[in-house]
């Protein structure tokens, strides 16, 4: 027998489960880079405008979806498509989440490597040991492998114990505990010698310095910080009550999710001009470059560097495990409905695949360089395939599918929550999915290619 489904118990618990699960690396990690390779401030900018008019309709169209279905999110899609193909858009979403979760958790293994690192004094060094140490690290055949399968258990720790007591209970402590980092490291960067520079590369922008690259730069990370597509926001929208404001939600979701990504700039670039270090270090941004910035910035006082180091890492840590739980709940959600089992032996059955195919992703930086395919290592393909394939395709189906095949008028009875609120922003919206954001994401899909 299926067991009853849950719900969120309350609504901050909602609010901050849904932004935890969207705020994660892409916020922490590849925000701060996009943002230092491309421009700073005019690319917060145009980065701010996607959200508001792509990221959060496409947002609202799978909270729409989500709820409805109250279920897995290829069940969603399935009671929704009345059994038409339409419903292997659903399936998607939970294979992208599980795939994603097995790479990702590989990534987040890396972070607790370097909580232990920095306790124990392993990367205090010149920069040429640090870029060792990582490559060293990641290479490795054992360690990577064991964080990965660690930072799994305590996902699938929380997922066994439900919404209310296990995702939302943890989410009310984590989310504020990442906030107040946050804000410590923040407060330390900014208080360096020549971090103004830093903040001014953040917060003025420079327009002349825009192209192409940078709208659609700005438009993809809009996604891949908010989650579209992977299956999250869907299944955490089926724990969402009738009375949920589903407009109010996204909104609120998007303001969190920005606001961390923006601190998260704030947290690194001045600390990075104090030193000299240029903002566009790219992906080996917070294993490489970071590390050597903290080094550097509080040589005079190594007690304070070692204390931020950590406490960074340790934000990187939640902010990781944050989404993790989330992608881990959409594939569990999926085995244990589909399967007719009990939620924790769908858990299991997703800690131990996710386990296995982070084990593989791992050990193909390394000792089985040979797991690959056009000069592609396995972790890169997976990456490769999740992001840039089935994220922009399943965000355009479901555009599609919200947009032209489910009735207009079920739509916006899940919109007014069935005539109890507003639907002035209706009409808006509805043409945003319809038209704008098909089109954006497809230019992003086709873009990455060099068709435009």
């Amino acid at each position: 027998m299926t067991e009853e489904r849950g719900n969120f118990g309350s609504k901050l618990g909602l609010i901050l489960a849904t932004a935890g699960g969207a705020v994660g690396l892409g916020n922490v990690w590849r925000f701060p880079y996009m943002t230092g390779e491309n421009g700073g401030a005019a690319f917060i900018v145009i980065y701010i405008g996607c959200v508001l008019l792509l990221g959060i309709p496409c947002m609202l169209s799978e909270f729409i979806i989500g709820r409805h279905g109250a279920s897995n999110t290829f069940r969603a899609y399935s009671k929704l498509s009345g059994g038409t193909p339409w419903k292997f858009v659903g399936l998607l979403g939970v294979l992208t989440g599980f795939l994603i979760t097995g790479y990702y958790a590989v990534v987040s293994g890396w972070c607790l490597q370097y909580i232990y690192a920095s306790i124990v004094g392993e990367l205090h060094g010149d920069p040429t040991y640090v870029k060792t140490y990582f490559t060293d690290f990641s290479e490795d055949a054992v360690r990577p492998v064991l964080w990965t399968v660690i930072i799994l258990f305590v996902a699938h720790f929380v997922i066994i114990h439900g919404i209310r007591g296990g995702i939302e209970k943890a989410s009310k402590w984590m989310m504020p505990t990442l906030f107040v980092l946050l804000l410590i490291i923040v407060v330390a960067s900014c208080l360096l010698p020549g971090a103004a520079k830093g903040v001014e590369f953040l917060f003025k922008p420079d327009f002349g310095k825009l192209n192409g690259n940078v709208f659609l730069g700005a438009l993809g990370q809009s996604f891949y910080s908010l989650s579209i597509a992977m299956g999250c926001i869907c299944t955490y929208a089926s724990y969402y009550t009738r009375q949920t404001n589903l407009l109010t939600s996204a909104v609120q979701v998007a303001v969190v999710d920005t606001l961390v990504a923006i601190l998260a700039g704030l947290m690194i670039f001045p600390a990075a001009f104090s030193v000299g270090i240029n903002p566009d270090s790219g992906p080996s941004l917070i294993f490489i470059t970071l590390p050597n910035v903290f080094n550097q910035a509080f040589s005079a006082l190594p007690a304070v560097g070692w204390v931020v180091s950590l406490l960074f890492y340790v934000l990187l840590s939640l902010a990781a495990l944050t989404s993790l739980m989330s992608l881990h709940e959409v594939s569990t959600a999926f085995f244990y409905e589909e399967l007719h089992i009990s939620r924790k032996r769908g858990a299991v059955i997703v800690t131990v695949l996710t386990s296995v195919i982070g084990a593989f992703c791992s050990l193909s930086l390394g000792s089985m360089s040979w797991l690959q395919a056009g000069g592609k290592s396995l972790f890169d393909i997976f990456d490769f395939v999740t992001g840039q394939i089935f994220l922009p395709v399943g965000g355009f189906l479901t555009c599609i599918f919200l947009g032209w095949y489910v009735p207009r008028q079920l739509v916006r009875d899940e919109f007014t929550n069935w005539g109890t609120l507003s639907g002035r922003f209706f009409g808006l919206f509805l043409f945003m999915v319809r038209y704008v954001c098909p089109l954006a994401i497809l230019a992003i899909f086709l873009h990455q290619f060099g068709v435009i």
